[in-house]
C-alpha cells in the first residue's frame, strides 16, 4: 500500500484528542508516508492540540446539541450541522481519503455520515461504557467498532465489534522516571502517602471546592496532596487561597505538565471518570476514587465507574457528596496499603494494552479491503 490518506474526525475534550493523536502515531510508525488530515469543530481544544502533535487540522461550524432535545437552540445548531457536512464533503473531494476514523465528538458525526454517503470506508472508536448518541447513529455505517469495555453489543451490532481498549498516551507508560525524581518536581518526599486529585484540563468545579472545604484536614493529615485544578478555575482558585495559608503538604498547580512523574509518585488518584483516564489508570495499575461528572450526555461517566467498581478496581463517590466527604475517604484510603494493593492490582488486570496499534491495524485492513 503507498501513501494512505486518512481522516480522523472528533475531539472536543482531551478524552476524545488523546485517543485520536495515539492512532494517528500508530499508523504513522506502520506507514511512514501516510497522510492525515483531522477534522475538529471551530474553537474547541483540538484546535490547537492537534497542530502541536503535529498534525494539519480543520475546523468545523458543529456543536453539541442541547438537552432536551426539544430545545429550540438546537435548530441553529441542526441548521450548523447541515453546513459542516457539506463542507466536509468539499474536504473529501479534495483530500481523497481511503479511510475515515472517528473518535466521538461533535465534528465526527458530520464527517463520518458525509464519509459514508461518498463511499469512503469508516471505523469508529466509543471510549465509553456507555454509547453516545453520536456513535449509535455512526455505528449503523461504520464497517468496524473498536470499544474499551464488554457487553457493548447491547449499543452496537456484535459482528462488528472489536475489544480494543482506548488509546492513552504513550509518555505514561513509557519512561524511566523514579519515584525520587518525580517527588523532587513537585517538591514533595517519595516516603510519605500521596493522594493526585485531577479534574482534567480545565478542571471540575466540585473537586476544588472538595479540597477547598478540607484545606485544615489536609493541613493535619501527614498525606501528601499535588492538586490541578484546571486552567478554568485556576484565578478563582488563587484567590480563595490568598484567605488560607497553603498546607506545605499541598502542591497547587492549574495544569501538570509531567503526568508521568504525578502518576509515578501518587499512591492513589482521585479523578473524574472519563474513558481516558480510566484506561490510563488501568494500564498504570493506580487505585483510585472516582467521582463521575453529572454534566455529561447518558450519565456515561457513572457506568465507567461502575466498570471498575464491580470488579473492585475502584473506589467511587457520587459528586452531590464529594465536598464533604471525599477529602477525609482519600486520607482513610492511602493509609491503608492492603487495599490500595487490591484497587490497583485490580485495575491493572482490566487494563488493555497496544490499544493504539490494534485499532491503527484495523484501519489498515479497512485501507487493505477496499
Amino acid at each position: 500500500m503507498k501513501n494512505p490518506r486518512i481522516i480522523i474526525s472528533g475531539g472536543g475534550t482531551g478524552g476524545h484528542i488523546f485517543p485520536a493523536i495515539s492512532i494517528a502515531n500508530a499508523l504513522k510508525k506502520m506507514h511512514p508516508d501516510a497522510e492525515f488530515l483531522f477534522v475538529g469543530a471551530e474553537g474547541r481544544m483540538e484546535m490547537q492540540r492537534i497542530p502541536q502533535a503535529g498534525y494539519k487540522i480543520v475546523g468545523l461550524p458543529v456543536k453539541g446539541l442541547l438537552r432536551p432535545l426539544w430545545n429550540p437552540r438546537n435548530i441553529a445548531i441542526l441548521w450548523d450541522y447541515i453546513r459542516s457536512k457539506k463542507l466536509v464533503k468539499n474536504i473529501i473531494k479534495d483530500f481523497a481519503p481511503d479511510v475515515a476514523v472517528g473518535v466521538g465528538g461533535y465534528a465526527s458525526a458530520a464527517t463520518l455520515n458525509a464519509a459514508y454517503e461518498m463511499g469512503i470506508p469508516c471505523l469508529i472508536q466509543e471510549q465509553n461504557s456507555f454509547a453516545g448518541l453520536t456513535n449509535k447513529t455512526l455505528a449503523k455505517k461504520a464497517q468496524k467498532i473498536c470499544v474499551a469495555y464488554e457487553g457493548m453489543e447491547r449499543f452496537f451490532p456484535a459482528e462488528r465489534i472489536l475489544l480494543t481498549g482506548n488509546p492513552v498516551r504513550q509518555n505514561l507508560v513509557s519512561n524511566n522516571i523514579t519515584k525520587e525524581s518525580a517527588a523532587l518536581e513537585f517538591g514533595l518526599s517519595s516516603n510519605k502517602p500521596t493522594v493526585l486529585l485531577i479534574g482534567g484540563s480545565l478542571g471540575a468545579r466540585t473537586l476544588n471546592n472538595s479540597v477547598l472545604k478540607s484545606l485544615e484536614l489536609i493541613r493535619q493529615s501527614q498525606v501528601q496532596f499535588i492538586w490541578q485544578t484546571g486552567s478554568y478555575y485556576k484565578n478563582h482558585i488563587a484567590h480563595e487561597l490568598e484567605k488560607h495559608s497553603i498546607p506545605s503538604n499541598l502542591f497547587v498547580t492549574d495544569f501538570i505538565r509531567s503526568m508521568e512523574s504525578a502518576y509515578k509518585i501518587a499512591d492513589l488518584v482521585i479523578s473524574r471518570a472519563g474513558a481516558s483516564s480510566i484506561s490510563e489508570l488501568c494500564l498504570l495499575g493506580k487505585p483510585s476514587i472516582l467521582v463521575p461528572s453529572p454534566n455529561v450526555s447518558e450519565d456515561h461517566q457513572t457506568h465507567n465507574a461502575m466498570a471498575l467498581v464491580n470488579k473492585e478496581a475502584a473506589i467511587m463517590v457520587k459528586d452531590a457528596d464529594a465536598e464533604s466527604s471525599l477529602i477525609q475517604l482519600a486520607i482513610n484510603t492511602v493509609k491503608d496499603t492492603a487495599l490500595l494493593n487490591k484497587l490497583g492490582n485490580n485495575a491493572q488486570a482490566m487494563a488493555l494494552k497496544d490499544s493504539d496499534i490494534k485499532i491503527a491495524e484495523e484501519v489498515i485492513r479497512l485501507i487493505n479491503r477496499k
